[in-house]
Protein backbone atom coordinates (compact mmCIF):
# COMPACT_ATOMS: atom_id res chain seq x y z
CA UNK A 1 0.00 0.00 0.00
CA UNK A 2 1.46 3.38 -0.98
CA UNK A 3 1.26 6.46 1.22
CA UNK A 4 2.22 10.09 0.90
CA UNK A 5 1.74 13.15 3.05
CA UNK A 6 0.34 16.47 1.99
CA UNK A 7 2.12 19.79 1.87
CA UNK A 8 0.04 21.21 4.72
CA UNK A 9 -0.86 19.95 8.15
CA UNK A 10 -1.57 16.31 8.73
CA UNK A 11 -5.22 15.51 8.26
CA UNK A 12 -7.62 12.76 7.41
CA UNK A 13 -6.15 9.80 5.57
CA UNK A 14 -7.99 8.95 2.36
CA UNK A 15 -7.89 5.41 0.99
CA UNK A 16 -7.96 4.89 -2.76
CA UNK A 17 -8.42 1.71 -4.73
CA UNK A 18 -6.51 2.47 -7.91
CA UNK A 19 -7.01 -0.30 -10.44
CA UNK A 20 -7.20 -2.91 -7.67
CA UNK A 21 -4.26 -1.62 -5.60
CA UNK A 22 -4.81 0.21 -2.29
CA UNK A 23 -3.17 3.56 -1.54
CA UNK A 24 -3.44 5.73 1.58
CA UNK A 25 -2.95 9.47 1.08
CA UNK A 26 -3.64 12.50 3.25
CA UNK A 27 -6.82 14.21 2.10
CA UNK A 28 -5.03 17.57 2.11
CA UNK A 29 -2.76 16.33 -0.68
CA UNK A 30 -5.54 15.11 -2.97
CA UNK A 31 -7.52 16.95 -5.60
CA UNK A 32 -10.89 18.39 -4.60
CA UNK A 33 -12.93 15.88 -6.63
CA UNK A 34 -11.40 12.94 -4.79
CA UNK A 35 -11.85 14.56 -1.37
CA UNK A 36 -15.54 15.35 -1.91
CA UNK A 37 -16.54 11.73 -2.23
CA UNK A 38 -18.94 10.68 0.53
CA UNK A 39 -17.19 9.20 3.59
CA UNK A 40 -17.21 5.44 3.48
CA UNK A 41 -15.17 2.64 5.00
CA UNK A 42 -14.78 1.31 1.46
CA UNK A 43 -11.81 2.87 -0.41
CA UNK A 44 -12.72 5.18 -3.29
CA UNK A 45 -12.27 3.34 -6.56
CA UNK A 46 -10.23 5.12 -9.24
CA UNK A 47 -10.07 3.54 -12.66
CA UNK A 48 -6.46 4.42 -13.47
CA UNK A 49 -3.12 2.65 -13.74
CA UNK A 50 -1.75 1.91 -10.24
CA UNK A 51 1.79 1.65 -11.63
CA UNK A 52 1.71 5.33 -12.57
CA UNK A 53 0.57 6.44 -9.11
CA UNK A 54 3.24 4.22 -7.56
CA UNK A 55 5.84 5.87 -9.77
CA UNK A 56 4.56 9.35 -8.80
CA UNK A 57 4.81 8.55 -5.08
CA UNK A 58 8.23 6.95 -5.57
CA UNK A 59 9.51 10.02 -7.42
CA UNK A 60 8.28 12.31 -4.64
CA UNK A 61 9.96 10.20 -1.97
CA UNK A 62 13.03 9.10 -3.96
CA UNK A 63 16.48 10.57 -3.41
CA UNK A 64 17.36 13.26 -5.96
CA UNK A 65 19.79 10.99 -7.84
CA UNK A 66 17.08 8.43 -8.63
CA UNK A 67 15.39 8.83 -12.00
CA UNK A 68 11.63 8.32 -12.51
CA UNK A 69 10.42 5.02 -13.93
CA UNK A 70 8.23 6.80 -16.52
CA UNK A 71 8.75 9.95 -18.63
CA UNK A 72 8.38 13.06 -16.52
CA UNK A 73 5.53 14.40 -18.66
CA UNK A 74 3.48 11.24 -18.10
CA UNK A 75 4.06 11.39 -14.35
CA UNK A 76 3.19 15.09 -14.18
CA UNK A 77 -0.09 14.51 -16.00
CA UNK A 78 -0.93 11.68 -13.59
CA UNK A 79 0.09 13.75 -10.57
CA UNK A 80 -2.18 16.57 -11.74
CA UNK A 81 -5.20 14.23 -11.54
CA UNK A 82 -4.45 13.38 -7.89
CA UNK A 83 -3.48 16.92 -6.87
CA UNK A 84 0.17 15.98 -6.43
CA UNK A 85 1.50 18.08 -9.30
CA UNK A 86 3.26 20.69 -7.16
CA UNK A 87 4.94 18.07 -4.98
CA UNK A 88 6.14 16.05 -7.95
CA UNK A 89 7.38 19.10 -9.83
CA UNK A 90 9.38 20.16 -6.77
CA UNK A 91 10.89 16.68 -6.53
CA UNK A 92 11.85 16.66 -10.21
CA UNK A 93 13.24 20.22 -10.22
CA UNK A 94 16.92 20.94 -9.60
CA UNK A 95 18.05 22.65 -6.40
CA UNK A 96 18.51 26.46 -6.36
CA UNK A 97 20.96 27.56 -9.00
CA UNK A 98 24.37 28.48 -7.60
CA UNK A 99 26.82 29.45 -10.27
CA UNK A 100 29.79 28.46 -8.13
CA UNK A 101 28.65 24.82 -8.10
CA UNK A 102 26.73 24.59 -11.39
CA UNK A 103 27.64 22.03 -14.02
CA UNK A 104 26.41 20.83 -17.38
CA UNK A 105 23.40 18.60 -16.63
CA UNK A 106 22.05 17.80 -20.10
CA UNK A 107 21.74 19.01 -23.68
CA UNK A 108 18.42 19.63 -25.42
CA UNK A 109 18.53 19.01 -29.16
CA UNK A 110 15.45 19.32 -31.41
CA UNK A 111 14.84 16.46 -33.81
CA UNK A 112 15.35 18.63 -36.91
CA UNK A 113 17.31 21.78 -37.70
CA UNK A 114 18.81 21.85 -34.21
CA UNK A 115 20.77 25.11 -34.48
CA UNK A 116 19.16 27.61 -32.04
CA UNK A 117 18.27 31.15 -33.05
CA UNK A 118 16.46 32.38 -29.89
CA UNK A 119 15.77 31.22 -26.32
CA UNK A 120 12.71 31.84 -24.12
CA UNK A 121 13.02 30.22 -20.68
CA UNK A 122 10.28 30.69 -18.09
CA UNK A 123 10.41 31.16 -14.31
CA UNK A 124 9.25 27.56 -13.78
CA UNK A 125 12.29 26.16 -15.61
CA UNK A 126 10.51 25.39 -18.88
CA UNK A 127 11.98 26.44 -22.22
CA UNK A 128 10.80 27.49 -25.66
CA UNK A 129 13.50 27.28 -28.30
CA UNK A 130 13.52 28.79 -31.79
CA UNK A 131 15.68 26.94 -34.24
CA UNK A 132 16.27 26.34 -37.92
CA UNK A 133 13.92 27.87 -40.46
CA UNK A 134 11.22 29.32 -38.21
CA UNK A 135 10.63 26.32 -35.96
CA UNK A 136 9.77 26.47 -32.25
CA UNK A 137 10.20 23.59 -29.80
CA UNK A 138 8.78 23.78 -26.27
CA UNK A 139 9.91 21.82 -23.21
CA UNK A 140 8.06 21.34 -19.91
CA UNK A 141 9.45 22.36 -16.49
CA UNK A 142 10.79 18.80 -16.30
CA UNK A 143 12.41 19.40 -19.74
CA UNK A 144 10.17 16.85 -21.45
CA UNK A 145 9.34 17.63 -25.06
CA UNK A 146 5.89 19.25 -25.32
CA UNK A 147 5.53 20.39 -28.92
CA UNK A 148 7.34 21.41 -32.09
CA UNK A 149 5.74 23.55 -34.77
CA UNK A 150 6.79 25.62 -37.75
CA UNK A 151 5.87 29.29 -37.99
CA UNK A 152 5.41 31.51 -41.04
CA UNK A 153 8.73 33.23 -40.33
CA UNK A 154 11.92 32.09 -42.00
CA UNK A 155 14.18 32.89 -39.03
CA UNK A 156 13.08 33.78 -35.48
CA UNK A 157 15.48 36.11 -33.67
CA UNK A 158 13.43 37.11 -30.59
CA UNK A 159 11.20 34.89 -28.48
CA UNK A 160 9.32 35.04 -25.14
CA UNK A 161 6.74 32.92 -23.37
CA UNK A 162 3.36 34.44 -22.52
CA UNK A 163 1.58 32.12 -20.08
CA UNK A 164 -0.65 30.30 -20.33
CA UNK A 165 0.19 28.54 -23.55
CA UNK A 166 1.41 31.33 -25.85
CA UNK A 167 4.78 32.33 -27.27
CA UNK A 168 5.66 35.73 -28.66
CA UNK A 169 8.13 35.84 -31.50
CA UNK A 170 9.68 38.22 -33.95
CA UNK A 171 12.17 38.23 -36.77
CA UNK A 172 14.83 40.71 -37.81
CA UNK A 173 13.89 39.91 -41.41
CA UNK A 174 10.07 40.14 -41.31
CA UNK A 175 7.62 42.68 -39.82
CA UNK A 176 5.43 42.26 -36.76
CA UNK A 177 5.26 40.71 -33.31
CA UNK A 178 3.42 37.40 -33.50
CA UNK A 179 1.67 35.23 -30.92
CA UNK A 180 1.35 31.46 -31.32
CA UNK A 181 -0.42 28.82 -29.29
CA UNK A 182 2.51 26.44 -28.84
CA UNK A 183 0.43 23.35 -27.97
CA UNK A 184 -1.64 23.67 -31.14
CA UNK A 185 1.00 25.37 -33.28
CA UNK A 186 -1.62 27.94 -34.24
CA UNK A 187 -1.07 31.61 -35.07
CA UNK A 188 -3.20 33.68 -32.68
CA UNK A 189 -2.47 37.34 -33.36
CA UNK A 190 -0.03 39.84 -34.82
CA UNK A 191 1.02 43.25 -33.52
CA UNK A 192 2.24 45.91 -35.94
CA UNK A 193 3.73 49.33 -35.27
CA UNK A 194 2.23 52.02 -37.44
CA UNK A 195 1.61 55.75 -37.27
CA UNK A 196 -1.18 57.25 -39.42
CA UNK A 197 0.59 60.63 -39.31
CA UNK A 198 3.93 59.27 -40.50
CA UNK A 199 3.99 57.06 -43.58
CA UNK A 200 7.59 56.06 -42.88
CA UNK A 201 6.41 53.96 -39.93
CA UNK A 202 5.52 50.69 -41.63
CA UNK A 203 6.78 47.13 -42.00
CA UNK A 204 8.52 47.38 -38.63
CA UNK A 205 10.40 44.28 -37.53
CA UNK A 206 10.94 43.21 -33.92
CA UNK A 207 14.49 43.36 -32.56
CA UNK A 208 13.99 42.47 -28.88
CA UNK A 209 11.22 41.49 -26.43
CA UNK A 210 11.43 42.14 -22.68
CA UNK A 211 11.14 39.22 -20.27
CA UNK A 212 7.81 38.77 -18.53
CA UNK A 213 7.51 39.37 -14.74
CA UNK A 214 7.64 36.35 -12.41
CA UNK A 215 4.45 34.80 -11.04
CA UNK A 216 4.96 36.47 -7.66
CA UNK A 217 5.36 39.96 -9.13
CA UNK A 218 3.07 42.73 -7.94
CA UNK A 219 1.65 43.18 -11.44
CA UNK A 220 1.73 40.07 -13.60
CA UNK A 221 -0.37 41.82 -16.27
CA UNK A 222 2.26 44.45 -16.99
CA UNK A 223 2.56 45.41 -20.67
CA UNK A 224 4.61 43.45 -23.15
CA UNK A 225 7.58 45.57 -24.22
CA UNK A 226 9.15 45.05 -27.63
CA UNK A 227 11.52 47.13 -29.75
CA UNK A 228 10.42 47.75 -33.35
CA UNK A 229 12.54 49.00 -36.26
CA UNK A 230 11.31 50.28 -39.62
CA UNK A 231 13.24 49.74 -42.88
CA UNK A 232 14.66 53.26 -42.69
CA UNK A 233 15.70 52.61 -39.01
CA UNK A 234 13.02 54.67 -37.26
CA UNK A 235 12.46 52.75 -34.03
CA UNK A 236 10.64 52.70 -30.70
CA UNK A 237 9.73 50.55 -27.71
CA UNK A 238 6.10 49.52 -28.07
CA UNK A 239 3.98 48.58 -25.05
CA UNK A 240 1.36 45.90 -25.80
CA UNK A 241 -1.56 44.80 -23.63
CA UNK A 242 -0.97 41.10 -22.73
CA UNK A 243 -4.70 40.35 -22.70
CA UNK A 244 -5.85 41.98 -25.94
CA UNK A 245 -2.47 41.98 -27.73
CA UNK A 246 -3.11 45.57 -28.80
CA UNK A 247 -0.53 48.40 -28.68
CA UNK A 248 -1.10 50.79 -25.78
CA UNK A 249 1.92 53.08 -25.67
CA UNK A 250 4.93 54.20 -27.66
CA UNK A 251 8.14 54.78 -25.68
CA UNK A 252 11.45 56.28 -26.75
CA UNK A 253 10.86 56.91 -30.44
CA UNK A 254 14.18 57.46 -32.21
CA UNK A 255 15.24 58.31 -35.74
CA UNK A 256 17.91 55.62 -35.95
CA UNK A 257 20.07 57.93 -38.06
CA UNK A 258 23.09 57.53 -35.73
CA UNK A 259 24.53 54.91 -33.39
CA UNK A 260 23.15 56.80 -30.36
CA UNK A 261 19.60 56.43 -31.71
CA UNK A 262 19.83 52.88 -33.02
CA UNK A 263 17.25 50.26 -32.09
CA UNK A 264 17.87 48.74 -28.62
CA UNK A 265 18.92 45.11 -28.75
CA UNK A 266 17.96 44.53 -25.11
CA UNK A 267 15.02 45.89 -23.13
CA UNK A 268 14.20 45.28 -19.45
CA UNK A 269 11.08 46.39 -17.59
CA UNK A 270 11.86 47.67 -14.08
CA UNK A 271 8.36 47.50 -12.64
CA UNK A 272 9.21 48.59 -9.11
CA UNK A 273 10.86 51.77 -10.39
CA UNK A 274 8.47 52.48 -13.25
CA UNK A 275 11.42 52.48 -15.66
CA UNK A 276 12.43 50.78 -18.88
CA UNK A 277 16.10 49.94 -19.48
CA UNK A 278 17.33 49.64 -23.06
CA UNK A 279 20.77 49.11 -24.51
CA UNK A 280 22.37 48.95 -27.92
CA UNK A 281 25.85 47.74 -28.81
CA UNK A 282 27.66 47.25 -32.10
CA UNK A 283 31.13 46.06 -33.02
CA UNK A 284 33.34 46.53 -36.03
CA UNK A 285 36.88 47.15 -37.19
CA UNK A 286 37.26 50.01 -34.70
CA UNK A 287 35.90 48.11 -31.70
CA UNK A 288 32.66 48.40 -29.74
CA UNK A 289 30.26 51.30 -29.31
CA UNK A 290 26.83 51.60 -27.78
CA UNK A 291 24.50 53.24 -25.31
CA UNK A 292 22.37 52.49 -22.26
CA UNK A 293 19.21 54.44 -21.52
CA UNK A 294 16.47 54.60 -18.90
CA UNK A 295 12.98 55.79 -19.79
CA UNK A 296 10.17 56.70 -17.43
CA UNK A 297 7.38 54.41 -18.63
CA UNK A 298 4.67 56.88 -17.54
CA UNK A 299 6.00 60.02 -19.26
CA UNK A 300 8.17 58.39 -21.90
CA UNK A 301 11.05 60.73 -20.99
CA UNK A 302 14.70 59.73 -20.73
CA UNK A 303 15.84 59.94 -17.09
CA UNK A 304 19.41 58.72 -17.52
CA UNK A 305 21.69 57.69 -20.34
CA UNK A 306 25.29 56.89 -21.12
CA UNK A 307 27.13 56.12 -24.33
CA UNK A 308 30.52 54.59 -24.93
CA UNK A 309 33.04 55.58 -26.02
CA UNK A 310 32.51 59.21 -25.04
CA UNK A 311 29.20 61.03 -24.90
CA UNK A 312 26.86 61.70 -21.99
CA UNK A 313 27.69 59.87 -18.78
CA UNK A 314 31.24 59.23 -19.93
CA UNK A 315 32.98 56.26 -18.33
CA UNK A 316 36.40 56.66 -16.73
CA UNK A 317 37.42 53.63 -18.81
CA UNK A 318 37.70 55.59 -22.04
CA UNK A 319 38.81 53.26 -24.80
CA UNK A 320 37.32 50.22 -23.08
CA UNK A 321 33.62 50.38 -24.07
CA UNK A 322 31.14 47.76 -22.97
CA UNK A 323 30.48 44.61 -25.02
CA UNK A 324 27.23 43.71 -23.30
CA UNK A 325 25.02 44.93 -20.43
CA UNK A 326 22.06 43.71 -18.39
CA UNK A 327 20.03 44.68 -15.31
CA UNK A 328 19.59 42.76 -12.08
CA UNK A 329 15.99 43.72 -11.34
CA UNK A 330 16.06 42.46 -7.74
CA UNK A 331 19.32 44.17 -6.80
CA UNK A 332 18.43 47.26 -8.85
CA UNK A 333 21.85 47.34 -10.45
CA UNK A 334 23.21 47.60 -14.00
CA UNK A 335 26.08 45.32 -14.98
CA UNK A 336 28.35 45.55 -18.03
CA UNK A 337 31.41 43.74 -19.33
CA UNK A 338 34.21 45.76 -20.91
CA UNK A 339 35.22 44.78 -24.43
CA UNK A 340 39.01 45.13 -24.11
CA UNK A 341 39.88 44.29 -20.51
CA UNK A 342 37.01 41.87 -19.90
CA UNK A 343 36.38 43.53 -16.53
CA UNK A 344 32.87 43.57 -15.07
CA UNK A 345 31.37 46.85 -13.84
CA UNK A 346 28.30 47.55 -11.73
CA UNK A 347 26.24 50.71 -11.21
CA UNK A 348 23.55 51.24 -8.58
CA UNK A 349 20.25 52.31 -10.15
CA UNK A 350 19.52 54.38 -7.05
CA UNK A 351 22.61 56.58 -7.43
CA UNK A 352 23.34 57.02 -11.11
CA UNK A 353 25.49 59.90 -12.27
CA UNK A 354 28.00 60.80 -14.95
CA UNK A 355 30.31 57.92 -14.00
CA UNK A 356 28.55 55.53 -11.59
CA UNK A 357 30.61 52.43 -12.41
CA UNK A 358 32.53 50.26 -9.97
CA UNK A 359 34.96 48.00 -11.82
CA UNK A 360 35.93 44.47 -10.84
CA UNK A 361 38.62 42.35 -12.45
CA UNK A 362 38.69 38.58 -12.19
CA UNK A 363 41.95 37.78 -13.91
CA UNK A 364 40.79 35.60 -16.82
CA UNK A 365 42.42 32.28 -17.65
CA UNK A 366 43.79 33.63 -20.89
CA UNK A 367 44.27 36.98 -22.60
CA UNK A 368 41.04 37.02 -24.58
CA UNK A 369 39.65 40.09 -22.82
CA UNK A 370 35.98 40.83 -23.30
CA UNK A 371 35.61 40.69 -27.07
CA UNK A 372 32.52 38.68 -27.94
CA UNK A 373 31.42 38.48 -24.30
CA UNK A 374 27.81 37.84 -23.31
CA UNK A 375 26.47 39.01 -19.92
CA UNK A 376 23.27 37.81 -18.26
CA UNK A 377 21.77 38.51 -14.81
CA UNK A 378 19.78 35.72 -13.19
CA UNK A 379 18.82 35.04 -9.56
CA UNK A 380 21.09 37.80 -8.20
CA UNK A 381 24.05 36.33 -10.08
CA UNK A 382 25.91 37.72 -13.07
CA UNK A 383 27.02 35.21 -15.69
CA UNK A 384 29.71 36.44 -18.09
CA UNK A 385 31.03 34.46 -21.04
CA UNK A 386 34.44 35.06 -22.53
CA UNK A 387 36.69 33.25 -24.97
CA UNK A 388 38.28 31.42 -22.07
CA UNK A 389 35.09 30.29 -20.31
CA UNK A 390 31.95 31.11 -18.37
CA UNK A 391 32.38 33.17 -15.21
CA UNK A 392 29.86 33.95 -12.48
CA UNK A 393 29.83 36.93 -10.13
CA UNK A 394 27.66 36.99 -7.02
CA UNK A 395 27.12 39.43 -4.22
CA UNK A 396 27.98 38.30 -0.71
CA UNK A 397 25.18 38.04 1.84
CA UNK A 398 27.14 40.08 4.38
CA UNK A 399 26.44 43.45 2.77
CA UNK A 400 27.15 45.45 5.90
CA UNK A 401 27.63 49.19 5.90
CA UNK A 402 30.74 48.59 7.98
CA UNK A 403 32.96 46.95 5.40
CA UNK A 404 36.00 46.80 7.60
CA UNK A 405 35.30 43.17 8.50
CA UNK A 406 35.14 42.07 4.86
CA UNK A 407 38.29 40.55 3.38
CA UNK A 408 39.96 42.26 0.44
CA UNK A 409 39.15 40.57 -2.86
CA UNK A 410 42.06 39.95 -5.19
CA UNK A 411 41.88 41.48 -8.63
CA UNK A 412 39.74 44.53 -7.80
CA UNK A 413 41.07 47.67 -9.38
CA UNK A 414 39.09 50.71 -8.35
CA UNK A 415 37.38 52.01 -5.26
CA UNK A 416 33.60 52.39 -5.08
CA UNK A 417 31.89 55.52 -6.29
CA UNK A 418 29.12 55.31 -3.70
CA UNK A 419 28.33 53.81 -0.33
CA UNK A 420 25.75 51.46 -1.82
CA UNK A 421 28.22 49.35 -3.82
CA UNK A 422 31.60 48.07 -2.74
CA UNK A 423 33.66 45.70 -4.88
CA UNK A 424 34.51 43.71 -1.73
CA UNK A 425 30.88 42.58 -1.64
CA UNK A 426 31.50 40.49 -4.78
CA UNK A 427 33.29 37.27 -5.57
CA UNK A 428 33.75 35.37 -8.82
CA UNK A 429 34.82 32.04 -10.23
CA UNK A 430 34.59 30.12 -13.46
CA UNK A 431 31.53 27.93 -13.85
CA UNK A 432 32.87 25.70 -16.59
CA UNK A 433 36.11 23.81 -17.02
CA UNK A 434 38.67 24.50 -19.71
CA UNK A 435 37.34 21.47 -21.59
CA UNK A 436 33.85 23.01 -21.55
CA UNK A 437 35.23 26.24 -22.98
CA UNK A 438 36.82 24.38 -25.88
CA UNK A 439 33.35 23.54 -27.22
CA UNK A 440 33.12 27.07 -28.57
CA UNK A 441 32.21 30.65 -27.76
CA UNK A 442 28.90 31.16 -26.01
CA UNK A 443 26.41 32.78 -28.35
CA UNK A 444 23.27 33.07 -26.19
CA UNK A 445 22.64 32.70 -22.47
CA UNK A 446 19.33 32.85 -20.58
CA UNK A 447 18.19 31.80 -17.11
CA UNK A 448 14.87 30.21 -16.25
CA UNK A 449 13.93 28.92 -12.82
CA UNK A 450 16.94 27.09 -11.38
CA UNK A 451 18.53 26.50 -14.76
CA UNK A 452 20.89 28.35 -17.06
CA UNK A 453 20.45 27.68 -20.79
CA UNK A 454 23.49 28.18 -23.02
CA UNK A 455 24.09 27.97 -26.77
CA UNK A 456 27.46 28.04 -28.52
CA UNK A 457 28.53 29.18 -31.96
CA UNK A 458 28.16 26.50 -34.65
CA UNK A 459 26.99 23.97 -32.06
CA UNK A 460 23.72 22.07 -32.14
CA UNK A 461 21.26 22.10 -29.25
CA UNK A 462 21.07 23.93 -25.94
CA UNK A 463 23.21 23.20 -22.88
CA UNK A 464 21.33 23.00 -19.57
CA UNK A 465 23.40 24.02 -16.54
CA UNK A 466 22.15 23.15 -13.04
CA UNK A 467 23.42 22.88 -9.50
CA UNK A 468 23.72 19.26 -8.45
CA UNK A 469 21.82 17.94 -5.43
CA UNK A 470 25.22 16.72 -4.21
CA UNK A 471 26.85 20.15 -4.43
CA UNK A 472 28.50 20.99 -1.16
CA UNK A 473 28.46 17.37 0.03
CA UNK A 474 31.55 16.19 1.88
CA UNK A 475 32.93 12.72 1.16
CA UNK A 476 33.58 10.62 4.25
Amino acid sequence: MGTVGGAGKSGTVKQLNVGGKLFSLEASSLSLSLCLDSPSPTPTFVDRDPALLSAVLAAIRAPPSAGPAFPARVLLDEAHFYGLHAQLLAALSPPPLRGFSASLASTLSPASEPFPTALAPHHDGSLCLAHGAGQVTCYSPALDHLATFRTHLHRITSLRQLPPGLVLLGSAAAPGLHAYDFLEGRHVASVQWFDPTDTRVSKAKVIAIAARPPADAADTNSPILATFECPHRENCILAVDPETLKPTQEIGRQSGSAAKSSTPGRVVHLQALGLVFASFVSSGAFGYSGYMRLWDIRSGNVVWETSEPGGAGRSSRFGDPFADADVDVKQQAIYKVCSKSGDVAVADLRSLGNDPWVYMSSGPRGSGGGYGSVLHCHQSQVFVSRKDGLEVWSRLEEQLHNTGDLPEQSGTKERPKSEEIDERFYRSCYVDTEEDAKRGMIQMMAGGGDRLFVTREDMQGVEVWETSHLAGAVSL
